[in-house]
């Protein structure tokens, strides 16, 4: 949900989840580069940063198109003065509808009033 909260909507989340262009069988490689950076390694695609916050590491988005095709359409935002390619509000959408666990329905109405408001014209 960081990816929809940057983009306006009004929610809030436990970790930040990170898409990797790697193969899952690969992770260890993800989890070295967290270590180095002083993460602690909590699961297989879970680590807790310096501060406490979580990061899921995620090697699939189920509902969605490939990593590339994803990664053509994301939206270029500024996070903490880096700038940063996040799924569109549409995708975020269409993975929530697929996935359908009981949390990411509840989040579905806070998604698409958000669109619809962003794509309204203002006055």
């Amino acid at each position: 949900m960081t990816a929809a909260i940057l983009q306006g909507v009004p929610a809030t989340t436990l970790d930040t989840d990170i898409w990797l262009e790697l193969p899952e069988r690969r992770y260890v490689q993800a989890l070295d580069i967290a270590k180095k950076l002083g993460a602690e390694i909590l699961a297989r695609t879970v680590v807790a940063l310096n501060d406490d916050t979580l990061v899921n590491f995620l090697y699939r988005i189920d509902g969605l198109k490939p990593f590339v095709d994803e990664y053509e359409r994301a939206e270029v935002l500024d996070w903490f003065g880096r700038k940063i390619r996040v799924l569109p509000l549409q995708s975020i959408i269409a993975s929530k509808k697929y996935i359908r666990r009981p949390k990411d329905l509840a989040h579905l109405p806070l998604l698409k009033q958000t669109l619809k408001l962003l794509k309204k014209p203002t006055d």
